[in-house]
């Protein structure tokens, strides 16, 4: 026999088998729980991952992974460092922020240099006025892009639901709008608008209409081409932003950081804008994850008693082991491994129990809309939910196993003869 299923031939093994087995019922019921405990931990924690994870893809498919706007103006003194006469250190006295990019060009091939930048969109940006047919919105903020640049750090090709990128890029005075506000405007493509800033006014028209999900950007967003919105909004150069796009979007956090120390310019990375709702989701997959561990405390507890009741019914049998030349640590064992028998098989039908629950709850519709669209249920399915859930079932059932266990190993072959045993 293979040396990895030695372990099934052992007698501690089998003996703990044997006692779970007597108690049938009792030993079901533990097992029950451990299944609903871990199936239901990996279906809870696969929507909840799953609902963060599209909220971050949209987040990242409008803003991009890192905006760098505002150059930074410091103001320091050098001070000499006490015992080292060619040693200084700056102390920062206050900071000061010169609003937008003067020189989007220069720090564009700065950022080159960093090897996580996907790409690099500089955005010109003002509050408009713009006009159908049928009505008036106050609120559009038009933003300057170039469409190559700006496709390769948003997922605005695949956010079109009307029209064509191709009808924009050829349209000099094209302009993509999005859902809501051509709603609200009553626009369909190729529909005329009149874009109304500080008195200036020019006709346009749309090109296509994207929808991202997030109704705030889809109901005042509205994209130009760069030479027009210099022209419209009397930005001949610099940049409002730049958005930057990032192979590896986790590490927005730290690439910020070092922007900000090479480019004297604020880096904000999306964890930071998005600051608020990421907690949101924190918080939720935490208190799903404390609800349904009831169930895998509810299953060491049954295991508790069932392992208790087990150790009362057969104090016979544990003595004559010990009589027999078994030692406590083999006593410990044999209780020990009848928590792992159930623990062994719960684990595995609770995972497959959490697949199936979660590819089902997955067909489910839901139409969701605000701070992202989706239609039905989002899951992701990752390891670490599956690993999570079965480690929690060890420790708890582990754990409370270990009082049976240990008073069963405590039995002496004298004390339970004479009856004296506790």
């Amino acid at each position: 026999m293979p040396g990895n299923l030695a372990f099934l031939m052992s007698p501690n093994f089998r003996i703990g088998f044997r006692f779970l087995t007597a108690k049938k019922r009792a030993m079901l019921m533990s097992l029950s729980c451990t299944v609903l405990g871990v199936g239901l931990f990996i279906v809870t924690q696969a929507t909840t991952s799953g609902f963060e994870q599209f909220f971050t893809k949209t987040i990242l498919g409008i803003n991009g992974a890192i905006r760098i706007e505002d150059r930074m103006q410091d103001t320091q003194r050098s001070m000499a460092a006490a015992g080292a006469s060619n040693s200084y250190f700056a102390q920062r006295e206050g900071m000061k922020y010169i609003e937008g990019i003067e020189e989007p060009s220069l720090l564009t091939e700065a950022l080159r240099h960093f090897p996580n930048v996907r790409g690099i969109s500089a955005v010109v940006s003002g509050n408009a006025q713009i006009t159908s047919a049928f009505k008036t919105e106050n609120s559009p903020q038009l933003l300057g892009i170039v469409l190559d640049d700006h496709i390769r750090v948003s997922d605005l090709a695949e956010q079109i639901t009307s029209g064509t990128l191709e009808s924009f890029q050829t349209q000099q005075r094209g302009v993509l709008m999005g859902r809501v506000l051509a709603d609200r405007l009553q626009l369909s493509r190729g529909d005329s608008i009149n874009v109304t800033v500080r008195g200036q006014s020019r006709r346009f028209q749309v090109s296509a209409i994207y929808e991202t999900g997030y109704r705030e950007v889809d109901k005042t967003h509205v994209y130009l081409h760069m030479s027009e919105a210099r022209s419209l909004l009397r930005k001949p150069s610099g940049a409002t932003y730049l958005q930057i796009g990032l192979h590896k979007p986790d590490q927005a956090r730290a690439d910020a950081a070092r922007m900000v120390d090479v480019l004297s310019h604020k880096a904000t990375s999306w964890q930071e804008r998005e600051e608020s709702w990421l907690a949101v989701f924190n918080a939720l997959s935490i208190s799903t994850g404390i609800t349904v561990s009831v169930f895998t405390l509810i299953a060491s507890l049954a295991m508790f008693n069932t392992l208790a009741m087990i150790v009362l019914e057969k104090t016979k049998d544990i003595a004559i082991l010990r009589s027999m030349g078994y030692e406590r640590r083999d006593i410990t064992q044999i209780f020990l491994w009848q928590a792992g028998i159930v623990l062994a098989i719960g684990a595995v039908v609770g995972a497959l129990l959490g697949w199936g629950v979660t590819w089902l709850v997955e067909q489910v519709p839901l139409p969701v809309t605000g701070i992202f669209k989706t239609d039905h249920f989002v899951v992701v399915r990752e390891v670490n939910h599956y690993l999570a859930a079965v480690a929690t079932a060890v420790v708890m059932v582990m754990v409370a196993s270990l009082i049976p266990a240990r008073r069963a190993a405590r039995l002496e072959p004298g004390d339970i003869v004479r009856g004296t045993a506790q």
